[in-house]
């Protein structure tokens, strides 16, 4: 028959007890403080639409956020090379698009524009903080987007939109303006060649002087 041996516990002195209720109450506050901080994005990113004025006024704060002077947000998440774009230079680039609750109105999708040109003010002012290979994330204020009246149906009133924006490639106005003169030289060059091969056929299609019937005398 086995017997249970018993381990005499010494007695825990009062001041260790102290110790240890310090410590628990300590654990408990520390637990409810990160607690208390990892809910407060959620809070704030579920206040009513119409609030989107609170949450940017906080959200300036928090780590990493830079804001402009026209009141865009933005995060950098990957750092790219070279110049950052500029008006006139052409773009490709990846993106999502979100609404502050999370809900995404713009599924990730890739295209090439031109930067300052067919795009909301935020946008455009969002690529010219951005060089090759970048990534960032943007938060665009109403005023910067559809603001009151959007035409697009997907957009509420006063919504506030949130980019995740990639750059892939960066040509520059300059380089731009070169290959197209390069192009329009080259289609000139094909018109001249077309002219001139127009021009040196005859009425039959075969070159002036030719003998006639098209069979060699």
């Amino acid at each position: 028959m086995s017997t249970v041996t018993a381990v005499p516990l010494q007695p825990v002195k009062s001041s260790v007890k102290i110790w240890l209720w310090v410590g628990i109450i300590a654990a408990l506050l520390g637990a409810f403080g990160l607690a208390w901080v990892g809910t407060r994005p959620v809070v704030y990113q579920h206040l009513p639409a119409d609030q989107d004025a609170k949450f940017l006024d906080w959200h300036k704060s928090q780590p990493g956020v830079k804001t402009t002077a026209s009141g865009l947000q933005y995060m950098l998440v990957k750092a790219g090379k070279g110049d950052v774009a500029k008006d006139g230079d052409g773009v490709a680039v990846s993106f999502i698009g979100r609404f502050r609750d999370g809900t995404v109105f713009q599924p990730q999708a890739s295209t090439q524009m031109l930067v300052g040109q067919g795009t909301i003010p935020g946008f455009g002012e969002a690529l010219k903080l951005m060089n090759k290979g970048s990534k960032y994330r943007f938060w665009i204020p109403s005023a910067l987007a559809y603001g009151p009246n959007p035409q697009d149906p997907r957009m509420p009133k006063n919504a506030m939109l949130i980019f995740d924006i990639d750059v892939t490639e960066l040509v520059t106005a300059a380089e731009i303006q070169q290959m197209q003169q390069q192009q329009a030289m080259q289609q000139q060059l094909q018109q001249q060649m077309q002219q001139q091969q127009g021009g040196a056929a005859g009425p039959g299609g075969a070159p002036e002087g030719a003998p006639k019937g098209g069979q060699p005398q």
